[in-house]
């Protein structure tokens, strides 16, 4: 199996050194990622400056752009072979219910899905690193299961409780939950007094009932999340129709 292997925290990041070291004994792996963090820069290409890819000592390969454009790179311009999977991550933090708007974790994995190759993200649930090993183990075995009935290409959005691997209870398909709105922005001054705006934290969880992937981790299940991208509104067209008539 070849997989190619991004994130958006970075090359540097302790996540994907982790999934590469456990994906490494089953696959012919390739990493390409952000020279430095893109949190939060969803499906976002750059197509305002050209890109650069440099290769560090340890083999990764890293670009001054985003998760997406990592991926697109990759697959149209540098690998002289096509993937049997994109798995991105594993990001520190989640990224659940609303989060997947946002998160570049996702977005990696879904460049690949659009370019018709199965793909998963990986994340942990907290922030901090803690308990990486069980989360690499758990990658490696997930990326094991094929998933053979499956549609082909599938997009799967794992989470993964920060848990001694013992603990960890077995995954769990779920649906995606849903936060409240985002709280305020956060409003204060650089040195030369002017103002200057930080993004704030995330919704609590307004949905987090049985079956959503926010219920399965505070269970301490893995979720797992399918994801689409018709972003169609099936239900709405019906109405929207008769208005145009």
């Amino acid at each position: 199996m070849k997989i190619l292997i991004s994130n958006d925290d970075g090359y540097l990041a302790p996540g994907i050194i982790a999934l590469a070291n456990a994906l490494t004994p089953i696959a012919e792996i390739v990493v390409v990622a952000p020279d430095s963090n893109r949190s939060g820069s969803s499906n976002s290409l750059t197509l305002d400056r050209p890109l650069s890819v440099h290769r560090a000592e340890n083999g990764f390969y890293f670009v001054n752009g985003t998760p997406s454009d990592c991926v697109h790179i990759a697959l149209t311009g540098m690998l002289n072979f096509r993937p049997d999977l994109i798995v991105s991550g594993i990001n520190q933090g989640q990224n659940m219910g609303d989060d997947t708007l946002y998160s570049g974790t996702v977005a990696a994995a879904t460049e690949g899905f659009l370019f018709g190759i199965p793909s998963i993200a990986f994340s942990q649930v907290s922030k901090g690193w803690d308990e990486l090993d069980a989360a690499a183990k758990v990658a490696r075995e997930i990326v094991e299961r094929r998933f053979a009935n499956m549609p082909q290409p599938y997009l799967l959005n794992v989470n993964i409780p920060n848990l001694p691997y013992h603990q960890l209870k077995p995954a769990l398909a779920t649906r995606l939950g849903k936060r409240h709105v985002s709280e305020s922005v956060i409003k204060t001054q650089d040195p030369h007094g002017r103002e200057i705006y930080w993004i704030g934290p995330a919704g609590a969880a307004k949905d987090a009932s049985e079956g959503t992937d926010f219920h399965a981790v505070a269970q301490g299940h893995v979720s797992i999340t399918p994801l689409q991208i018709d972003l169609t509104h099936a239900m709405q067209m019906a109405a929207l129709t008769k208005d145009l008539s």
